[in-house]
């Protein structure tokens, strides 16, 4: 209650934010330093993997040269050791909003990470649920397939909207869903201050899907320095922010899952790469879904130039 009544004060209270949001590759970073850079903005990324340090390639974090000047909060300040939850981005976001608005700066929210987004703009409200130990160590002894098919009979529209194959998110979904205080949604209602605006990149469909071909192939073999690969084997090793286990790295994703397989001797790279690229595309659908249903004051746009007539 307390955290929904501070956000409900901070919206009453400042002034306009900008969100940029859409699916992975489309161009959002760039897009936000553009805008950035023309009024004076400074961003806030909604990436529920940016967050964390020594994952810079796996999650497409935006380089020092890309940000030209542009400062950003909530990015690569998190030890991939800990577990990090939508209520841990509200309040990292929020404290960035006051900060940037204190001094006369426009925030720009940068992301794919739709439940993020969602739950900053009060388009569905999420309660601040303590984890439940117990209940995880029991959870984590199960298959993946039984967590899904367990979620779906506790809250199937939850269900519909996540990744069926991502152990840590059904687990965190199953305890929400079997606390005391669920997620509310509204759909429809979002941002009733109209506080937000709200622009999304929607790109046909080859392209998109070519984006994401181009940035899977850098990733594993990149021009120039080290690749997605020797990230991964970082992150294994046994360093003051390495030592994961295989577990840990198939919950970060699938650019940490399919590489942590091939270092196992589980696929071979040609399968690594056409297994990230497919799960991208098919996690592309599924952002694209979440952001017609939950954000439905989304102003979409093919290009930069399209934005100038909305700011």
């Amino acid at each position: 209650m307390k955290s929904q009544i501070k956000n409900k004060t901070l919206q009453q209270n400042s002034g306009q934010v900008i969100i940029i949001l859409g699916p992975t590759a489309s161009g959002k970073s760039e897009l936000a330093v553009k805008i950035a850079r023309k009024i004076g903005g400074e961003i806030i990324s909604a990436d529920s993997r940016q967050i964390y340090k020594n994952m810079k390639i796996g999650t497409g974090l935006i380089t020092k040269k890309e940000m030209r000047g542009i400062k950003h909060y909530c990015i690569n300040y998190i030890s991939p050791k800990k577990r990090y939850t939508v209520i841990n981005f509200k309040k990292c976001a929020e404290k960035a909003l006051k900060d940037i608005l204190k001094r006369g700066k426009i925030p720009i929210i940068c992301g794919g990470t739709g439940f993020y987004i969602s739950a900053l703009t009060g388009s569905i409200n999420i309660p601040e649920i303590k984890p439940n130990w117990q209940l995880r160590k029991k959870l984590e002894k199960m298959r993946t397939e039984k967590l899904f098919n367990m979620l779906k009979k506790l809250n199937p529209e939850r269900a519909q909207k996540i990744d069926p194959k991502n152990p840590r998110r059904l687990i965190r979904a199953i305890e929400i869903a079997k606390s005391s205080s669920p997620p509310t949604r509204r759909v429809g209602e979002t941002d009733p201050t109209g506080r937000f605006l709200q622009i999304g990149i929607k790109l046909p469909e080859k392209e998109l899907k070519k984006r994401i071909e181009k940035r899977i192939k850098n990733m594993v073999n990149p021009p120039t320095g080290r690749g997605l690969i020797n990230e991964v084997k970082k992150l294994k090793n046994p360093t003051a922010d390495g030592g994961l286990s295989w577990k840990r790295l198939y919950e970060l994703g699938f650019e940490y899952k399919y590489p942590a397989m091939f270092l196992q001797g589980k696929i071979s790279k040609q399968e690594m790469t056409k297994r990230m690229i497919l799960k991208n595309l098919q996690y592309a659908k599924r952002q694209m879904t979440w952001f017609k249903k939950y954000q439905p004051e989304t102003k979409w746009i093919k290009n930069y130039s399209e934005i100038k007539k909305l700011l």
